[in-house]
């Protein structure tokens, strides 16, 4: 009886961590990313074997290949070209949101400032709302 006690306790436990984990919000921001980072992938990788194939149409006739995919390297070219794209997508990205974040600190500098003394002040105003309030 003991034992299936503490196994119901664990299960408990185990659940309300699971629990607390998905309710931070990061497992649900991550999900979402990767959903958006697969689509953006096969977006990525239609446009390249479209770009590709348009580009080296006439060298591959020429070599008697119909297809980029039947060229020994084919694949590796477009997984190569892929990567490259997206790599460049997601610098672009950053680089963008590290410059945003650059100027909204250079616009509000109480941002920078010390969390302890942020506590500190507010625990001012509330002393003197108190004592206004005579309470």
């Amino acid at each position: 009886m003991a034992r299936l006690r503490a196994g119901r306790e664990n299960a408990a436990g185990f659940m309300r961590d699971f629990r607390n984990f998905l309710q931070q919000g990061n497992v649900v921001d991550l999900a979402i990313a990767v959903v958006i980072g697969g689509a953006f992938g096969k977006v990525v990788d239609a446009l390249v074997s479209l770009v590709m194939g348009q580009l080296l149409t006439p060298t591959l006739k020429s070599l008697g290949i119909d297809q980029i995919n039947q060229w020994p390297a084919g694949n590796f070219s477009v997984a190569l070209i892929n990567f490259v794209v997206i790599s460049f997508v997601v610098f672009s990205v950053m680089r963008t949101m590290e410059s945003m974040k650059r100027k909204d600190g250079a616009a509000s500098p109480e941002a920078a400032t010390d969390p302890q003394l942020l506590l500190a002040e507010s625990a001012e105003r509330l002393a003197k709302a108190l004592e206004s309030r005579q309470i």
